[in-house]
């Protein structure tokens, strides 16, 4: 979402570091370009002016003790990222729990927000953490609304209170009150009651969601919003706010190709928190928001925080462990190792999304999409083609046996040989590694410290003398 605006911070400052020591009149220009790239963004005007005032009258104060050169331009780029975070929300919030469950969390928007899909990747999130959810279905205006939460909560197997079929029936605050009497009944310690939305901010909206909230009396109201939406998004946040009143709001569509203005604007002008953000359609693609993080992807810098994260959640902590005890006692890494490698990264989702959050990724854009995600099916297709016996020692892949493979994956034998290829080249390169050495293009002093060498016990076999007199001595003895 954030690539034009990413593109263009980073061209601010190279330029800055180019210029050497740096002026006033630097960073007033520097100011000017991002002041543009804001806008251009659909940051919201009152949002952008303050923000240049701010990192404006920062760098000046600070110019007289920067240092020369580059670490002028470094300064400023720190200024600039602290009011980055600060205009995001500047901390991370978590929900609230109850001091006595259930924790009720209401889910208000627009329709079309994506608050049903939502309120599923809500509570997916939390029953991952050992959390006991119910999912309410107050939303009986949309046509099959009821519905699509059952079928959400049964997907991600978080159970749905739904007395009531929709469809413009039945009363929403009596099933949202009925369904936290349910959950105290039955031990549930979190509530997610789904409210009904419209195409547009309305009376009746307002009054609905208000009467809900009045009768469950939410520990948290979550305001649902398209991050796409634009300066829409931070209008109708702000009419919500006046005529429900919310404590956090929830970015979804972050995947999308709009510009991005909604998330610097929305926490600057509700002075509410950004708690959660939804980054794509699938239900484990929702975190919680960080604006650090976030400030950091859009100056370019990559998210390698989250990248860790959803790593850890993939790469299964046996196999990680089983992996790292090789590496250090000198083993080789197999095919074997290297399929459930490619089956952890297939649990992370999109590449295309992973590899942006690598810092520098915006110099990689086309790169990056352009990567071909049926690469990683073709390679695992490759691999398990192979015998447990051919995984554990590629040097029995001759001739044959690589023809065999090439028709069991469907690929060519040419694929199956340039994999083996990689494979022994990554081989060479991790013992490299491990011994202190230094793959090829890394600049001097970068090596790794070689690993302790276990010392093991050495037979050395003696010489035969060739005189049979002395021979015998030497065998009596």
């Amino acid at each position: 979402m954030f690539e034009s605006l990413t593109s263009r911070f980073s061209g601010a400052f190279s330029s800055l570091r180019s210029r050497g020591k740096i002026s006033s009149s630097d960073i007033e220009t520097t100011c000017e370009e991002i002041r543009q790239a804001l806008l251009e963004s659909d940051v919201a005007l009152s949002v952008v002016e303050d923000f240049i005032a701010d990192i404006r009258q920062k760098s000046l104060d600070a110019l007289p003790t920067m240092q020369s050169g580059s670490n002028q331009a470094n300064a400023i780029f720190e200024i600039v990222n602290s009011s980055l975070i600060e205009i995001l929300g500047g901390q991370a919030r978590r929900v609230r729990f109850a001091k006595n469950p259930p924790t009720v969390i209401m889910l208000a928007g627009l329709q079309g927000a994506g608050k049903t899909t939502l309120a599923g990747k809500l509570a997916k999130f939390y029953a991952d953490q050992g959390n006991t959810p119910l999912l309410v279905a107050s939303d009986l205006q949309r046509p099959n609304a009821v519905t699509q939460l059952q079928v959400v909560g049964e997907s991600v197997n978080v159970p749905v209170f739904a007395p009531e079929a929709g469809n413009g029936q039945g009363d929403p605050v009596k099933v949202a009150k009925a369904g936290i009497e349910f959950a105290k009944s039955k031990q549930y310690n979190m509530v997610i009651v789904d409210t009904a939305g419209r195409l547009g901010v309305d009376a009746d909206l307002m009054k609905q969601a208000s009467d809900i909230r009045d009768a469950v009396n939410p520990d948290e109201i979550l305001f649902v919003v398209d991050a796409m939406m634009g300066q829409d998004a931070v209008r109708t946040s702000q009419a919500f706010l006046g005529g429900v009143g919310f404590d956090g709001v929830v970015l979804t569509k972050l995947d999308g190709d709009a510009r991005g203005g909604a998330a610097l604007s929305i926490a600057s002008m509700t002075k509410r928190p950004i708690m959660f953000a939804s980054t794509g359609e699938k239900l484990h693609e929702f975190d919680i928001f960080y604006p650090e993080r976030m400030a950091s992807r859009i100056l370019g810098l990559g998210d390698v925080a989250t990248l860790a994260e959803q790593a850890k959640k993939a790469f299964d902590t046996d196999t990680s462990a089983k992996l790292e005890a090789k590496f250090v006692s000198g083993e080789d890494f197999t095919l074997e190792d290297f399929l459930e490698q490619l089956q952890a990264m297939s649990k992370m989702g999109n590449m295309s999304k992973i590899l942006g959050m690598l810092p520098g990724a915006g110099a990689m854009k086309k790169q990056i999409e352009n990567f071909d995600e049926g690469e990683i099916v073709r390679t695992k297709a490759i691999v398990q083609s192979m015998t447990p016996a051919e995984r554990r020692e590629p040097k029995l892949l001759n001739g044959s046996r690589r023809a065999r493979i090439a028709l069991g994956s469907g690929r060519k034998v040419s694929d199956v040989n340039n994999l083996v290829d990689r494979f022994s080249a990554a081989q060479k390169m991790m013992k490299q590694v491990r011994n202190g050495g230094m793959p090829a293009g890394m600049p001097p002093g970068m090596g790794m410290p070689a690993m302790p060498k276990v010392n093991k016990p050495i037979n050395k076999k003696k010489s035969k003398s060739g005189n049979p007199a002395k021979r015998a001595l030497e065998q009596g003895q």
